[in-house]
């Protein structure tokens, strides 16, 4: 074992994070690519890249439940979450290689449907990132204690990940989306797979054992457990169904609207709930609706920010003065088209969301030490309901998107820090890979919720649309937060004498 790793220090929590690191360019890069790909090179509209992305639910709904049971059980190659790591960053680069081919790929099968050949990529890549991300998560709770450490191993990840997220996106706007595949390819595999081999897992986990034989997990007890879903849930099936269905259209917004009245009125009976008895399973419920109805947001706006740009920006700025070209212009030589100049301003806009993801954790952390994490969390969410409104209502320049994306951004740094360090002590630890797997769900069903967002724009024609949806589900998720009580172990830090030893 490294003598960092013995004492817990700042350089092994960052090399802990490594692995989440490489999910997270995964996703950056998948961010900016994807969606200007399919829509620009391949000609999808905005409802069938919406489709398309329904892959990256879909693999998080089987892949990471069913890889956080096993790997809470298994041991091979040296390590507990080890494996999956390093397979899921092999899966990853191979994925990348085959996004900029699906033209060539389509000649070579005889599979004629652009959109049915990217989504088994997708699917494949979302299987891969899914596969990782929740070992690497579970690997940082198995080897850190409750409280502070653990809270810091969380930051950690969002900084290193949220800076190698702004590297994306800078790459992406220098070199262009097709390179960034390539770049990704070779870069996931190098962070995901060689960081892990430095990092030893104890063969037993460091729980009471009783805590760890008297809950049993199968199939139904997972399907009780998310019962608050069911309203996602029931949306994402009806949307794969539906594009392949054309006459269930005429429910789409029926369905739609069920399945948010749902999820609302299972909130509100969920937190009377726990007004009247507090519980750790009734706060795990509570933080999964919470957590579900921003990720309703944030998947909308990485899908569809590039059409937006297209019909809200692009059409108020002269193309030879947008910002966001200089970096390719005056690096590449390379005289950027209105094509790449809208996928050079969502790689910019992203680039400042990352940008404060990656800074902020560390000032969430001091003021979480003040305020409590619960309250820090609802604070930091409504930034992003300011920078979503700001964009729905005052965008019409390309700085407007910027500044917009840099109060969303606030919000994006505390949902993918202080939540998961929430999360865990609200579980059983002998079923942390579990429990993060069941957990994700509360981030991939709600995904699916934005091919609904994208079939109400496209029957509308009204872009604004997306950043006031966007506003109103963080809002939402917001309001639910509250309600979520602060975990033990951060009013016992708060309440910890302030001495000069």
């Amino acid at each position: 074992m490294l003598n960092i790793q013995k004492k817990l220090s700042n350089p092994f929590l960052a090399l802990l994070a490594l692995p989440a690191t490489a999910v997270g360019f995964a996703l950056s890069t998948q961010i900016a690519a994807l969606s200007w790909i399919l829509s620009k090179k391949y000609g999808l509209d905005i409802h069938e890249v919406a489709f398309v992305w329904l892959a990256g639910p879909i693999a998080g709904i089987f892949g990471q439940i069913i890889v956080g049971m096993i790997s809470d059980n298994v041991w091979f190659m040296g390590g507990r979450r080890r494996p999956f790591i390093m397979i899921g960053g092999m899966v990853s680069t191979i994925a990348f290689l085959t996004l900029p081919h699906i033209r060539g790929i389509s000649h070579i099968t005889g599979i004629s449907d652009i959109i049915i050949i990217s989504s088994v990529i997708a699917l494949f890549l979302d299987l891969s990132i899914n596969v990782t991300f929740n070992p690497a998560r579970s690997i940082i709770a198995d080897l850190t204690p409750e409280g502070k450490v653990r809270t810091a191993g969380f930051v950690w990840m969002q900084i290193i990940s949220g800076f190698f997220g702004v590297f994306a996106y800078f790459l992406s706007m220098v070199f262009g989306n097709e390179m960034l595949l390539y770049i990704a390819s070779g870069l996931v595999l190098l962070t995901a797979v060689f960081p892990i081999l430095f990092i030893e897992e104890p063969r037993k986990l460091n729980i009471q054992t009783d805590a760890a034989n008297e809950e049993k997990f199968g199939v139904k007890q997972i399907l009780i457990e998310i019962y608050p879903l069911y309203g996602f849930l029931l949306f994402g099936v009806f949307s794969l169904f539906n594009h392949f269905i054309p006459e269930l259209n005429k429910v789409h917004n029926f369905v739609l609207i069920l399945s948010l009245v749902y999820s609302v009125v299972i909130g509100a009976i969920t937190i009377i709930k726990g007004l009247k008895k507090e519980s750790n399973s009734n706060e795990f419920h509570k933080i999964m609706l919470a957590h579900s109805f921003s990720w309703v947001a944030f998947q909308s706006m990485f899908i569809m920010s590039g059409f937006f740009i297209e019909k809200q920006i692009l059409p108020h700025v002269d193309m030879g003065k947008i910002a966001a070209n200089w970096f390719a212009e005056r690096l590449t030589g390379v005289t950027q088209t209105a094509d790449s100049s809208i996928g050079n301003i969502v790689s910019l806009g992203f680039l400042i969301l990352n940008f404060i993801g990656a800074v902020f954790p560390l000032l969430l952390q001091t003021v979480a030490k003040r305020i409590g994490r619960v309250r820090t969390y609802v604070s930091a969410l409504l930034f992003s309901v300011a920078g979503y409104f700001y964009i729905a209502f005052a965008a019409h320049l390309e700085i407007d998107f910027y500044i917009g994306m840099l109060l969303v951004g606030i919000g994006w740094s505390a949902l993918i820090s202080i939540v998961f360090a929430i999360m865990s002590e609200r579980v059983n630890p002998a079923k942390m890979g579990l429990y993060m797997g069941v957990f994700n769900l509360a981030v991939v069903l709600p995904q699916m919720m934005s091919n609904g967002v994208a079939n109400v724009i496209k029957e509308t024609g009204n872009y604004q649309l997306l950043y006031i949806l966007c506003g109103a589900f963080v809002a939402v998720s917001a309001l639910f937060w509250i309600f979520v009580r602060e975990p033990e172990s951060t009013a016992h830090e708060q309440n910890v004498p302030k001495g000069g030893h």
